[in-house]
């Protein structure tokens, strides 16, 4: 090779691969700005249920936000985005709980009541007729595999339609529906 094939870039191309660079980047901080922003009030919803406070919850949202953020290039490659966002949500709760040798808070966050109350037990009346009290559904909802247990808070205790849960979730509206079933039938087996 000669040395004409070893040329160095000139200070206009130096500029031109910065401006790349930079319009890249900036593209990168507008998708997740834009991602976060459709997702950032029903992440602290859901993070509130689980540690029974705002303060905790505005933490670790912000926390994980912070984490995809730093890894949005490997986010935006996963088949699922809002699956894996949501994955990423759930470990760090996961590890905001565990830190404080603490366990999820459902049962006894006041938005968890009052969904329940007027969602769940609305629409499984006649299943839930002999309930004896609230405490016993809490507690078969704690105990609902993973998958299940997030539907059904997602669905019930954030208000989210079928579809909306799909879309955090990174599944198809079917499988959302089969969750649904597939969890007020292990309810209603365990409080009836």
């Amino acid at each position: 090779m000669g040395a004409e094939d070893h040329h160095a870039p000139s200070p206009a191309e130096d500029a031109e691969a910065a401006g790349r660079t930079e319009e890249a980047r900036r593209r990168l901080l507008l998708s997740f700005t834009a991602f976060d922003a459709s997702h950032h009030r029903l992440w602290l919803r859901y993070a509130h249920t689980q540690l029974g406070s705002r303060a905790a919850a505005r933490l670790v949202v912000d926390d994980a936000c912070r984490h995809l953020l730093e890894h949005w290039q490997h986010a935006l490659r996963q088949e699922s985005l809002t699956g894996y966002a949501w994955t990423v949500l759930k470990e760090h709760v996961a590890r905001w709980l565990s830190e404080r040798g603490d366990r999820p808070q459902l049962a006894g966050t006041a938005a968890f009541h009052a969904a329940v109350r007027k969602v769940l037990l609305f629409e499984l009346r006649d299943e839930f007729a002999v309930l004896a009290g609230e405490i016993g559904l809490y507690s078969a909802i704690a105990r609902l595999p993973e998958r299940q247990y997030d539907v059904v808070v997602l669905r019930y205790v954030l208000g989210c339609t079928e579809d909306e849960v799909a879309s955090y979730l990174g599944f198809a509206a079917a499988t959302v529906r089969s969750h649904i079933r597939h969890a007020k039938r292990k309810l209603a087996r365990e409080l009836a």
